[in-house]
C-alpha cells in the first residue's frame, strides 16, 4: 500500500469514526461538538492512548485492558483548555471518548 493509499485510508477511518461519534451523542451534545472538535478530540484520544501506553498493555486472563475513561475524559478536557480550544465538561468528553472508543472496537456493528 502506498503512503497516499494509507493516508486516505486514515482520512477515510477518521471520517467515519466522527460520523459515528455524532450519531451516537446525546442531542444536547450533538450542537455542542462541531466535526472539527470532534476530529481535534479524535486526535487527542489517539495521542493520549500512544503516549500513555494502552495500545501496548496486556490484557488480563480474559484478554482485557482496562481503560480509564474517567480519566482519559478529563485529559482532554484539561488539554483543550490550555490549548484555547474550550471549556469542555470531563461529563461530556465521556460520551464522545466512549462513541470513539465502541467505534474502533466494533461495538456497534
Amino acid at each position: 500500500m502506498s503512503l497516499d493509499d494509507e493516508l486516505l485510508q486514515d482520512a477515510e477511518h477518521d471520517a467515519a469514526t466522527v460520523q459515528y461519534v455524532r450519531t451516537h451523542l446525546p442531542q444536547e451534545l450533538q450542537e455542542v461538538f462541531s466535526d472539527e472538535l470532534l476530529y481535534y478530540f479524535l486526535d487527542l484520544l489517539v495521542e493520549y492512548l500512544v503516549e500513555s501506553g494502552l495500545l501496548e498493555a496486556e490484557g488480563d486472563a480474559d484478554g482485557y485492558v482496562e481503560i480509564d475513561q474517567e480519566a482519559i475524559s478529563d485529559h482532554l478536557a484539561k488539554k483543550a483548555a490550555r490549548e484555547k480550544m474550550g471549556d469542555f465538561s470531563a461529563e461530556d468528553l465521556c460520551f464522545v471518548v466512549q462513541a470513539m472508543l465502541d467505534f474502533e472496537m466494533g461495538e456497534d456493528e
